[in-house]
């Protein structure tokens, strides 16, 4: 049965949002230019309406999601009938229309806050919020009006997307299940960072929602002190969400990092730097009226990258050069149009208000902060422009085919050294202006002051950075110079934190940021310059002709429970194993599938040491049946081990899909993942049976493995197997001696309506099959068959990550400085709100 209802009612609340959110636009821009309350109450009502219909319409969706209505095409394409409730969530902002919702979202979220926080402001910041918030309710729109596509609906029914002669068929046509949500997303990282990210890009608004009304009414000053505290808000939200995608990447993928240099991590990386940029700017101002212009114009390209980045990701420009980026949903042009209206719109106010911008005649003196924090703006402004040249590549390319150019331009083959050559000197510039402006931020310069000031730090930073090159090797000398730059400002920025102790740690915040960017400048430039390949191929033998050379020697074949050498490791490959919700990792072998694919059959008694934790028939349960995992032991020589688990998913819409497992200890990380193993729905190829005639009590061979004849026994029901009165069972216990544990084999001899039938019985651990081959009662013995196949097997890669956690910690430290400049700045904004000192 369809849904109509729950779909029709989506519709409608997006057309409220739309009409509430154009309606408050207006009211605030009256009230702005009139001051008039009367406005400004209409405008509140107008807004809160807008945020009431904005919540249905995120509840109306997730509920299509969580009730499972399949003939949505939403819900079809992003989620499935068994996903958990966490998913369930992540698939809700899985598609465009969604993560196009979490935006307002947040944006409306925003708008409640400074609804209530300030209120000189409110009319005219409040018009530009709640014109973003009419374009992007426009995005999800879905209507057609003169053949004109506007916005695409999360409403739309399965049958208007999909031209499937089913519908023709039968109109009212459910599928029972979804496509389910992509198998890289199906991690908690998915749950937590997409909101994350999307407050980051939502919070933008804001300081640019301050540029532009500070510039309308003509207060060219005044909007920086309520913008500041929104703009380092939004570095530390948008930084963290860039980093949670970062940690996401090492952990979920498998190409051995945390930064791939895609476009799409471009897109967002460029207007955190300009981000960044213009809140050294701001802070610059606020000290000597220094920088206003630059101030506004970097607060302003902030948004408009913003949109450009969503411009790129969402009009299907990327489609081939990024693994990230959406496909194309017909939004292009109107992503365009609203990526135009709003720069051209900042270029027209701009324009008009240029000449009347203040400005100050006094020079900026190379002994002067403002001097060092505008050198530090303008390195993060190139670092931006730098990236944003070559990942613009496509747009320039589609620009060039409009007037019928056949471009010849692509994106840079090796991303990785293409931006790192560039951003490598780029990141020594960041580090000595952080170490170095410190000291001109607290005290009145001059050079022989500079001298003093700086002659301990420089001295302590070279002693440690020698001793680093040292006992790390650091050889090459761009990464000495970055060591050194990186040390300098973590020791530099240490020794001004220390005399804050003094005064106030309120202070403190830059300070503590800046020993933050140092830690993490010295984690990147270990676990990227020196991460190390342990799993070289030392046979001399190539695994297969069809693998690339990267697979043949830097990868280890591993047999099942056969021991091989790899550096200071032992390593064993257990098999594969199910990660079940009761016990934690099974073997595979000893699951099967039931009708709920959330529930394994037990096939085999399971123990934990002599205990049994799951007997025969029970069942468990599992998050995703699609994954598995490879068990692999590392021992080391001193006797000490830990087990890695790297996770295959066969997913049958999205093929093989790898992921790696990580050992973390204190100086570094142990990253592994698989990168190929035998095809599970390719047959095993056994080999010719060799019999052996064994007496009960007797002992044979199974793959050069001792195996005794335990007993044999008669049974009167086979499981799953009908049994009539004259039919005969008997079952042969064999117990396997292997290199790490025994085995049980019990192969079935049937005689069922006159007809023998062997059951043979698979040791997989030890590539063997056996079977009853035939009941001699002459001699009161059987004959076993055994057949043999190559053992189970995998080919992986171990690589090892120095000083990874160097670059956490300084994550950590980064934004407990931004949290610290935040609680400062926003104390100080109220300070003066309640004085009156705002307007």
């Amino acid at each position: 049965m369809v849904h109509y209802f729950i779909g029709n009612l989506g519709h409608l609340m997006i057309i409220l949002s739309l009409v509430t959110a154009l309606l408050s636009c207006i009211a605030y821009f009256k009230a702005a230019k009139s001051e008039d309350h009367g406005w400004t109450r209409y405008a509140d009502i107008s807004y809160y309406f807008h945020v009431l219909s904005l919540l249905g319409v995120l509840v109306v969706l997730f509920l299509i999601i969580n009730k499972h209505y399949f003939e949505y095409h939403y819900a079809w394409n992003y989620s499935s009938k068994y996903l958990p409730i966490y998913y369930q969530i992540s698939s809700f902002w899985n598609g465009q229309e969604g993560s196009f919702l979490l935006w307002m979202f947040w944006n409306a979220m925003l708008g409640l806050v400074l609804i209530k926080t300030n209120k000189y402001w409110k009319p005219s910041v409040m018009t530009v919020m709640t014109f973003t918030q009419f374009c992007l309710t426009t995005l999800i729109l879905g209507v057609v009006i003169f053949d004109v596509k506007i916005g695409s609906s999360p409403f739309l029914l399965l049958r208007d997307v999909i031209p499937d002669a089913v519908f023709i068929v039968n109109p009212e046509f459910v599928p029972a299940d979804g496509n389910g949500l992509n198998p890289l997303l199906q991690n908690y990282w998915m749950v937590i960072h997409p909101p994350t990210l999307f407050l980051g890009f939502a919070s933008t608004v804001v300081p640019f929602a301050y540029a532009v009304a500070g510039l309308w009414m003509g207060k060219y000053k005044d909007w920086i002190r309520p913008a500041l505290p929104w703009a380092q808000f939004s570095g530390l939200v948008l930084g963290v969400g860039i980093l949670m995608g970062a940690y996401w990447a090492y952990e979920t993928l498998n190409f051995g990092g945390y930064w791939n240099w895609d476009p799409v991590e471009n897109a967002i990386y460029i207007p955190w730097l300009i981000l960044i940029a213009s809140i050294h700017t701001m802070i610059a101002y606020k000290k000597n009226e220094n920088a206003l212009k630059a101030s506004i114009i970097l607060v302003l390209a902030t948004y408009l990258l913003i949109l450009y980045s969503t411009f790129l990701t969402r009009s299907g420009v990327l489609g081939e050069t990024s693994v990230h980026s959406f496909t194309d949903l017909g939004l292009s042009g109107q992503l365009l149009l609203f990526l135009g209206l709003f720069l051209i719109g900042c270029i027209a106010l701009c324009a008009y208000e240029w000449k009347k911008i203040p400005t100050t005649e006094q020079e900026m003196e190379a002994y002067s902060r403002e001097f060092w924090i505008f050198l530090g703006a303008t390195v993060l402004s190139l670092m931006a422009f730098q990236i944003l040249i070559p990942t613009s590549i496509p747009v320039y390319n589609e620009i060039l085919g409009l007037f019928g150019v056949d471009s010849n331009l692509a994106p840079p083959a090796d991303p990785v050294g293409f931006y790192s050559k560039f951003q490598l000197w780029f990141a020594v510039a960041i580090a000595v202006l952080s170490g170095t402006g410190q000291f001109f931020w607290w005290k009145k310069m001059d050079l022989k002051k500079f001298r003093a000031e700086i002659q301990n730090p420089l001295i302590v930073s070279l002693l440690i950075s020698a001793a680093i090159f040292i006992l790390a090797e650091v050889r090459e000398v761009p990464y000495m110079i970055l060591l050194t730059a990186s040390v300098y400002t973590i020791v530099a920025n240490a020794a001004i934190l220390w005399s804050l102790k003094r005064t106030s740690l309120k202070l403190s915040g830059g300070s503590v940021a800046h020993m933050g960017v140092g830690l993490m400048l010295i984690g990147i430039l270990f676990s990227s310059g020196y991460s190390k390949i342990l799993s070289k191929n030392t046979t001399g033998l190539i695994y297969s002709k069809e693998f690339p050379d990267e697979i043949n020697l830097n990868n280890l074949l591993l047999f099942l429970n056969e021991p091989r050498e790899m550096g200071d490791y032992s390593l064993v490959y257990k098999g594969m194993r199910k990660k079940t919700n009761e016990l934690g990792y099974v073997d595979s072998n000893k699951l099967t599938e039931t009708d709920n694919p959330l529930r394994l059959m037990v096939t085999d008694d399971i123990y934990v040491g002599s205990d049994l934790v799951a007997a025969r028939g029970d069942t468990l349960g599992v998050t995703n049946n699609e994954n598995s995992y490879f068990e692999v032991i590392y021992e080391k020589e001193d006797g000490s081990q830990f087990s890695l688990y790297p996770r295959v998913q066969l997913n049958k819409q999205m093929g093989t899909v790898y992921s790696p497992d990580i050992s973390r200890t204190l100086t570094a990380d142990m990253y592994t993942h698989v990168r190929t193993f035998p095809d599970p729905e390719q047959e095993t190829d056994w080999g010719e049976v060799k019999e052996y005639e064994v007496a009960v009590g007797g002992q044979f061979f199974i793959n050069d493995y001792v195996a005794n004849f335990v007993k044999m026994q008669r049974l009167d029901q086979p499981e799953g197997i009908p049994m009539s009165e004259n039919d005969v069972a008997v079952k042969a216990v064999v117990e396997i001696q292997g290199e790490y544990q025994n085995y049980v084999a019990e192969p079935l001899y049937l005689i069922k309506d006159q007809m023998a039938a062997k059951i043979p019985e698979t040791v997989y651990d030890l590539a063997a099959r056996i079977t009853i081959e035939s009941i001699n009662p002459e001699t009161n013995s059987f004959t076993f068959g055994v057949q043999r196949t190559q053992k189970d097997w995998i080919i992986m890669e171990a690589v090892e990550k120095p000083f990874i956690n160097l670059l956490w910690i300084g994550t950590l430290l980064v934004c407990f400085g931004f949290f610290i400049a935040i609680l400062r700045r926003y104390w100080e904004f109220i300070i003066f709100r309640d004085k009156g000192l705002e307007s």
